[in-house]
């Protein structure tokens, strides 16, 4: 490769510069004490262009997906990590270049690039004896558990005829039904929306199709017993705008934050929608719940566009320090008139990356873990401006009390985003352990680590040492369903 990355904020910086780095690194190096009961794969995936991008300048979510497999067995802990093979990612290495212009725009690609943009970057689920990668712009690929080796385009058997499919899958906890979505589902620019309900060995149980009034970003949704929640953020697609060379999405101001409340069982007919405050940017969903008559979502809220790369028409984008964000609770009445919604806040701190104890997925919850941002809390200004997708703090909040507990790693330290991890299979909900990487952005260096959900503040039981740095991340799962074996690795 001849040509360099740029040295802008997207691609320099210990989180944001590629590592383009497939490795195989046998029984890590363990400082503390790591519990011998983690016994399970930490899958998470990240953005890591191959190569730099084909017009100089491009976005964090555009690179391709790299996915990390963190092998708990027994106190040890091996890693393994694989670049999907997309379509897009292998014209690439056969013309050993970019050919991708503008985020999910294909009027901007080389004529040699592939037919789908999908990077497969986004997050990652085991799923029915595969590991699902995914991103929300085409259907998932399918690796192997073990090996991550790329398996291919995955369409759940020729069930699912949408052209994309989410990012954000929920798994139903009592059943064990993936519960999934698709937006633009018949293409870009369609405002088409479709819901699928799949059985755990891959049976497509129940779909719902229906119309939004516009195209919009649809990244997350929340689940309940007997609802889904969708969330419209108000960055709208326009093809033409595409075809004139633009961006796929643009900040709309002007637009509330939109909602569509559906019966799990239910049908087109069934949808209702809700308006919220507008210029308001819905982030992950924490969780959701139905408790007398009403459906309670929680997920942090920004008010104002935190993308940066999607301005507005007149190319506005506002500072990051004049945006205000808090986890908030959405409260749907559906036997109400009005079809008004007006956010609750649960805390007084940004907070991003939600998760909550996956065995409580849609049912009454008390405990979540996030990342936050306390920017009172030291930062050395030797590390040079503070980068985007900052997160100092690891925090486990309490959604009933308001309460909350966090560590905070040092002024030179980052977060990406936590798994749950339960103490045993009969522990209480939020009992066991947070797992995250950290960052260090002083030494370009990066550990994962293991902290006691109900002892945050204490910080780390165990810090497990990586003898690479790990570009920032987006999402990614706990799964006990590959028994991970990871002595056999060494023998691969």
């Amino acid at each position: 490769m001849t040509t360099s990355f740029p040295q802008t904020p997207e691609f320099s910086g210990a989180l944001y510069t590629p590592s383009r780095a497939e490795v195989d690194v046998f029984d890590l190096e363990v400082e503390g004490t790591l519990p011998t009961g983690i016994n399970g794969t930490f899958y998470q995936v990240s953005p890591d262009p191959q190569y730099p991008p084909m017009l100089g300048h491009d976005i964090f979510f555009n690179g391709d997906g790299l996915v990390s497999a963190f092998f708990f067995d027994k106190g040890t802990v091996s890693l393994r990590r694989r670049y999907v093979q997309t379509d897009r990612l292998l014209a690439q290495r056969r013309e050993g270049r970019s050919l991708n212009g503008i985020y999910r725009n294909i009027y901007t690609n080389d004529p040699k690039a592939a037919g789908s943009n999908t990077t497969a970057n986004t997050t990652v689920q085991a799923y029915n004896g595969v590991l699902l990668a995914m991103k929300e712009d085409a259907l998932p690929y399918a690796l192997d558990l073990r090996t991550l080796e790329t398996l291919g385009v995955h369409d759940f058997g020729g069930q699912i005829l949408s052209q994309t499919f989410t990012a954000h899958p929920k798994v139903d906890p009592l059943t064990g039904n993936l519960l999934a979505f698709s937006y633009e589902a018949k293409g870009d620019g369609s405002p088409d929306l479709a819901y699928f309900e799949l059985a755990p060995d891959g049976t497509l149980l129940h779909e719902i199709w229906f119309q939004a009034p516009y195209a919009a970003m649809v990244h997350d949704f929340a689940v309940t017993a007997h609802h889904v929640v969708f969330p419209l953020i108000p960055l709208t697609v326009d093809v033409a705008r595409m075809k004139d060379g633009g961006q796929h999405f643009q900040w709309q101001p002007d637009l509330p934050q939109l909602f569509a409340v559906v019966p799990r069982q239910g049908s087109s007919r069934d949808v209702r929608w809700f308006k919220g405050p507008a210029n308001g940017f819905q982030g992950h969903t924490l969780n959701a719940f139905e408790e007398d008559g009403l459906i309670h979502v929680d997920m942090p809220v920004t008010g104002g566009n935190i993308f940066y790369f999607f301005p507005q028409a007149d190319g506005f984008v506002p500072s990051p320090e004049t945006l205000s964000s808090q986890l908030m609770r959405w409260t749907f009445d559906l036997c109400a008139d009005s079809d008004r919604v007006e956010p609750v806040a649960l805390n007084d701190f940004p907070c991003e990356f939600p998760r909550c104890d996956d065995r409580y997925i849609g049912r009454p919850y008390e405990h979540g873990f996030v990342l936050a941002f306390d920017p009172q809390r030291p930062y050395n200004p030797a590390n040079g401006p503070m980068p985007f997708q900052f997160f100092n703090l690891l925090t486990h909040i309490n959604v009933r009390t308001g309460k909350s507990e966090s560590w905070f790693a040092g002024d030179s330290e980052c977060f990406q985003e936590p798994i749950f991890v339960p103490r045993s299979t009969d522990a209480g909900e939020g009992d066991g352990y947070v797992i995250a990487l950290l960052n260090h952005l002083g030494n370009h260096t990066t550990e994962l680590l293991v902290l006691d959900s109900f002892q945050m503040e204490a910080g780390p039981i165990a810090r497990i040492k990586l003898p690479l740095r790990m570009r920032m991340s987006l999402h990614g799962c706990w799964s006990q369903a590959f028994p991970p074996q990871t002595r056999h690795l060494a023998e691969e």
